[in-house]
């Protein structure tokens, strides 16, 4: 029996800075919304049949709010065009936002080693920056998240 062959992708996702000077509200990523946008820019390029086609194995596997990375699964057929729509989102609710592929893989152990290495660098980052400021409520946020990606499976 031969199993469904995948693609994952690690994407960074850039959200504009200015957004919360604006208006204060700023956007939190969830499965739910970068979903949304990227079907619904599917649809818009490649029309119900594509989105129909696209919808058997595509799915936002993880999102982080923190550091913006979330890890996308699509069909090894249809992975160009889920990616192609991915890089055509320009925004999640009314945030103007951009998608950068940090990894592209074939199995969900190279996604997850790949996601680790990117979550733990950029955890590290925020963490010099936010300095003192940095709350236990966070770190802990992001030791869960972490495990997330350990326990991931396809």
């Amino acid at each position: 029996m031969v199993g469904f062959k995948n693609r994952y992708m690690v994407m960074e996702v850039f959200l504009d800075p200015n957004r919360e000077l604006l208006d204060g509200d700023p956007i939190i990523l969830t499965q739910f919304n970068v979903s949304k946008a990227i079907k619904d820019n599917i649809l818009v390029n490649f029309g119900e049949c594509g989105l129909a086609s696209m919808l058997g194995s595509f799915q936002v596997k993880y999102v982080n709010h923190i550091t913006k990375v979330c890890i996308i699964r699509a069909s090894r057929e249809d992975y160009q065009k889920v990616w192609s729509a991915i890089t055509m989102v320009r925004s999640i609710g009314n945030c103007p936002v951009l998608f950068n592929l940090l990894d592209l893989s074939g199995s969900i152990k190279a996604c997850k080693e790949a996601a680790l290495k990117c979550e733990t660098l950029k955890f590290e980052h925020y963490k010099l920056v936010a300095g003192s400021r940095l709350s236990a409520d966070t770190a802990q946020h992001m030791q869960n998240c972490l495990e997330k990606i350990k326990i991931l499976e396809h």
